[in-house]
């Protein structure tokens, strides 16, 4: 099966849980998300919705000062990446991120852009843009 593009359209929150709801469904170990969006754009938002589907209990908010954060509670391992404040995908391999990339869990990368040319090929890309009213946004999913 190839790489389809399909637009989501989100008009508020109650679809990005939906959303996320609905694709943690389809998730399976080793599976990899790359979230790509401007700063405020609901990547983290997203994440939390991704976790609640896979039954991840413990809070998810960013971790942008730690890079990665493990959530092990859920039905599946889910390992939250945030690379912000990297500045190439050799820093994220660096922190040893190919062995969370082909383990048992789930990894969802805050950011992808930023370390593109490390992130595997198998990984379900999401491009959220805002859209034309408060509070909605385009999801771009290319998987």
């Amino acid at each position: 099966m190839g790489v389809q593009e399909r637009i989501v359209y989100i008009k508020n929150e109650h679809d990005t849980e939906e959303f996320g709801m609905k694709l943690a469904s389809s998730l399976e170990p080793g599976d990899i998300v790359a979230l790509i969006g401007d700063l405020g754009t609901g990547k983290t938002t997203l994440t939390k919705y991704i976790a609640k589907g896979l039954g991840v209990t413990e809070n998810i908010d960013s971790p942008t000062f730690n890079i990665v954060k493990e959530h092990k509670s859920g039905i599946i391992p889910l390992f939250h990446f945030d690379v912000y404040r990297l500045s190439s995908g050799d820093e994220l391999l660096d922190i040893g991120a190919d062995e969370y990339f082909y383990s048992d869990g789930v990894c969802i990368i805050e950011w992808a852009d930023i370390v593109a040319d490390v992130v595997p090929e198998k990984a379900k890309v999401i491009l959220i843009e805002y859209g034309e009213k408060q509070g909605e946004r385009v999801y771009r999913c290319i998987f």
